[in-house]
């Protein structure tokens, strides 16, 4: 049974394999167990914070110049998108960071499970391990023909987010824009909606993350689980680009899906990245949320390793202050509970069958 004397935090999204590969010491992978690895999350600052598990995505790195990303500072922007990788070098990123998830598993000595069905994340809750899903943002490492998905569903793979911020062979993603309408191009491809279909087939959650409007228009007209974005948050109050639209929360709340809030400043604020924005810019959007979502449709997406976040949270170690400000805010411990872990919980088991 969970510690219902302190509420644990299931979380959406991570890129901290991403972290750990690009780590040039070599000991990326000893220090997320000791702790003192340098980023959001390991397993000293997850057992400070109450996180539990989560989605650990696989992302492909894109050869992207830095001063791109240092152009989302200070808005408006509207950036053009980065390069897509190959096929081959895509694969190669991407099995690399798989094996990083396996190895953590294999040499944690029962600390750090990876997970495929909703009744592993309670197990590996319940004995005190770590409890990871395989995720992977951006599939550019499946081919059209969508071999490689069938590889990777045996892998674990139970959570696919078609697109990054930039277009492959299953859509356009969305551009990184403030202020703008996700509405910015093309939807899914031929391939994208076969992706979709055979995603449904396998029972692998299909993250609307980073799809533009059209893209997640196909996505809703084509899908039969549950919508989900896994960090996202509301255009409503933050009119950035990858932020969602009422239309599109009301979309997901029909299907009893769910969307994560997501920390990154970007799209908290005034699509800058300052990390001093504080508590209340997260707050409001899971306010927004709340009311287009409905208390089972709002969860956390932290986009830990992969975003400037509010110094106020810091890392993993800090979610406890975000949950008590919610509980501040009135929200409630059922309410905090709901969006800390069961909401997460709940849609993985509708979507996954299991």
């Amino acid at each position: 049974m969970l510690d219902t004397s302190r509420i644990p935090v299931f979380d959406g999204h991570n890129d901290t394999l991403l972290r750990l590969m690009e780590d040039a010491t070599g000991e990326a992978e000893r220090r997320f167990f000791d702790g003192g690895a340098g980023g959001h999350i390991d397993l000293a600052l997850a057992a400070e914070g109450g996180l539990v598990g989560g989605l650990f995505a696989v992302f492909p790195p894109s050869h992207m110049d830095a001063s791109l990303s240092d152009a989302m500072r200070v808005p408006p922007y509207a950036l053009p998108f980065p390069e897509t990788p190959s096929l081959a070098d895509a694969r190669e990123t991407t099995l690399r960071m798989i094996a990083i998830l396996l190895r953590l598993e294999r040499t944690s000595g029962g600390r750090f499970a990876v997970c495929r069905t909703a009744g592993e994340i309670e197990a590996a809750i319940g004995r005190g391990s770590f409890a990871a899903v395989l995720h992977i943002e951006g599939a550019e490492a499946i081919d059209a023909d969508l071999d490689m998905l069938d590889v990777l569903h045996a892998a674990g793979l139970r959570s696919v987010g078609p697109l990054w911020s930039r277009p492959n062979v299953f859509g356009d993603g969305v551009p990184m824009r403030f202020p703008s309408s996700p509405d910015t191009g093309p939807g899914l491809s031929e391939a994208g909606r076969r992706l979709v279909k055979r995603c449904n087939a396998l029972r692998i959650l299909v993250d609307c993350s980073h799809l533009n409007e059209k893209g997640f228009d196909d996505v809703a007209a084509l899908s039969e689980a549950p919508l989900v974005a896994t960090h996202c948050n509301a255009h409503a109050v933050t009119p950035h680009s990858r932020n969602l639209t009422d239309r599109q929360l009301g979309a997901i709340r029909e299907t009893g899906g769910l969307v994560g809030l997501n920390f990154a400043t970007a799209f908290l604020g005034d699509g800058g990245m300052d990390e001093t924005i504080g508590l209340d810019p997260m707050l409001r959007h899971l306010d927004h949320l709340l009311r287009h979502l409905g208390e089972e449709g709002v969860a956390l997406g932290s986009d830990f390793d992969g975003a400037t976040i509010p110094s106020a949270v810091g890392s993993a170690a800090g979610l406890p202050r975000l949950l008590d400000a919610m509980m501040a805010a009135g929200y409630g411990r059922e309410l905090v509970e709901r969006i800390a872990w069961r909401n997460w919980l709940s849609v993985l088991r509708r979507t996954w069958g299991a």
